[in-house]
């Protein structure tokens, strides 16, 4: 039977639950378990699709076509099990659930109430995402609650899991509560009464931690774990010091060395070979030891918060690890780049244009992929960084001197860019929308698969299919593509139904390494073996590096 851990956090949020969410995981996985994660969110929103990157993060997708939390990034990052959309619900979702089965009378006339309807939504919905009862069910599911202890909107999923606790009686649950310890630096002392107060309001609520991981920006001496054992109910073993450290990768072997792993399974009753962290260790190693440098320009519109785009820097990070690279990343907001700046981005080695929704920012976008393309600075733009990309190319080279997408300009002469009506979706069901359609659902989304041409980069590095997720409304106008072609754009890959255009690109005979894809690679990166796509960006911004020094030596 499929045991669970729920994990909670307190004081603050963005202490980093998914991270240590995903260590967990990590760990009991090197145990020999099978594990899956499970993100709730308290919001009212259906689902992250249409909130803004600057408020929320990064919207994450699964194969199967959910637009997620970017948690998932991370559990997708740190254990092998792959996400589906039931690894995420949020509050929207479950009120949708609810109110639909009262409209339809599945509640027998009863009045409907937070408990025990409400709460016993939730139940199902985690049982359904840790395919609990199934043939294929896994051995540990852990389940994060977004928000903090004491928040109204999360009351009614700790109500749910403290009841599920109950339900799966002794030994199948374990509680984890991941709190805050702040330094003050004026007394000169880390206060452990935040701590202290979240403990209690989990306790008031009817939820025993089992484990406290106490977040500080530096280790937690014994004398204050003892404090915090003694007034949060906690054992000493159990209060576990999680300090801020320069790789998320660390996180894993930092919580195995205090025994969190051992404390979970002998809570739940798991009898487990050692845990094996070699591979950690091996990919520390290698983030802390690279043998070059690279910089790379991100230019794009939601770069004041970087969790907008981080799965993106994870990539990078990934790819530069496979390239023995460190990768320094500079975020420039595309508002700021104009035809009569756009050299300040000489001094990187490679420009990445990510994805993005909207008309803000977008000419300084085409300006960047115009520079990258006339001074032969690798290029990789991603979904919008594509449709930029083909705009410029336009109307610089094609003579669609008024090129553009309806995206930001309905009536344009030229849209290179425009709405699809029809497309197959993950599930392969024909969907279809139009200009008044809601925006939330109505993208293409999750993994689809293309044909790749030959002699091509795109080849080199896919092979003969492509198979990557999407996340986009706009696509490439097929009415353009012979022009597009006829003016030396590559066409590298094509929707194996559709036709649509996947992936563009210059040829090698006229810019080292220029790369448009339509979807979006990063969401399938993983710091062992980095993305064939990101390694080759990384790789050609590393030779356009090295070119640049030896011309610098002859000169």
């Amino acid at each position: 039977m499929t045991k669970f851990v729920f994990v909670t956090g307190g004081v603050v949020s963005s202490l980093g639950k998914g991270i240590a969410s995903a260590s967990l995981a990590a760990i009991l996985e090197s145990r020999g378990l099978t594990v899956t994660l499970i993100k709730l969110d308290p919001y009212l929103n259906v689902d992250p699709g249409t909130m803004s990157p600057l408020q929320h993060g990064e919207v994450f997708v699964t194969d199967d076509g959910a637009e997620t939390d970017l948690d998932l990034g991370h559990y997708e990052r740190f254990i092998e099990t792959r996400m589906r959309k039931s690894n995420n619900f949020t509050t929207g979702q479950i009120y949708k659930s609810v109110l639909d089965k009262e409209r339809r009378g599945d509640y027998l006339g009863k009045t409907v109430q937070v408990i025990p309807h409400v709460t016993n939504e939730i139940q199902e919905f985690v049982k359904r995402g840790a395919r609990f009862g199934e043939p294929d069910a896994v051995d540990v599911a852990i389940v994060e609650i977004g928000g903090t202890v004491g928040d109204i909107e999360s009351l009614p999923f700790l109500e749910a899991v403290r009841q599920m606790s109950l339900k799966l009686g002794p030994n199948n649950s374990a509680f984890v509560h991941l709190s805050y310890v702040p330094w003050i630096a004026a007394a000169g002392e880390l206060k452990t009464k935040p701590t202290q107060h979240t403990a209690k309001q989990l306790r008031e609520i009817g939820i025993q931690a089992d484990a406290l991981l106490c977040r500080a920006d530096r280790p937690i001496p014994d004398e204050e774990r003892q404090k915090i054992s003694l007034f949060s109910n906690v054992p000493e073993w159990g209060v576990i010091s999680m300090w801020d450290v320069d790789t998320i990768y660390k996180v894993p072997r930092m919580l195995h060395e205090q025994g969190l792993d051992g404390l979970i399974c002998d809570k739940l009753r798991l009898n487990t070979p050692p845990a094996n962290l070699k591979r950690w260790d091996d990919l520390v190693y290698e983030t802390e030891h690279p043998r070059h440098q690279v910089h790379i320009a991100m230019v794009g519109k939601y770069v004041d918060l970087s969790d907008s785009y981080k799965s993106l820097n994870e990539a990078l990070r990934h790819a530069g690890m496979k390239n023995h690279a460190k990768v320094k990343i500079a975020y420039i907001d595309s508002e700021t780049i104009t035809a009569d700046n756009v050299n300040q981005l000489n001094k990187y080695d490679a420009v990445l244009v990510p994805g993005g929704f909207g008309k803000r920012g977008i000419e300084g976008k085409i300006n960047a992929a115009q520079f990258a393309r006339e001074k032969k600075v690798p290029y990789l733009g991603i979904c919008l960084g594509m449709q930029v990309a083909t705009i410029e190319f336009a109307r610089h080279v094609a003579g669609l001197k008024e090129a553009n997408s309806t995206e930001f300009e309905p009536d344009s002469p030229n849209p290179v860019i425009a709405l699809i009506t029809e497309w197959k979706d993950a599930d392969g069901t024909i969907k279809t929308r139009d200009k008044n359609s809601d925006l939330g659902g109505t993208m293409r989304l999750g993994a689809q698969s293309s044909d790749v041409a030959k002699n091509t980069l795109a080849h080199k590095i896919y092979g003969d299919v492509v198979t990557e997720r999407h996340r986009h409304r706009y696509e490439a106008n097929v009415n353009y593509l012979e022009r597009l072609r006829t003016a030396g754009l590559v066409i590298s890959a094509l929707t194996q139904r559709e036709q649509l255009t996947e992936m563009v690109e210059l040829p090698t005979s006229v810019h080292p390494w220029f790369v448009g894809v339509q979807f979006h690679p990063e969401f399938k990166s993983t710091p062992w073996d980095g993305h064939p796509l990101f390694n080759a960006f990384i790789k050609a911004a590393l030779d356009h590096q090295a070119e640049g020094k030896s011309l610098k030596v002859a000169a």
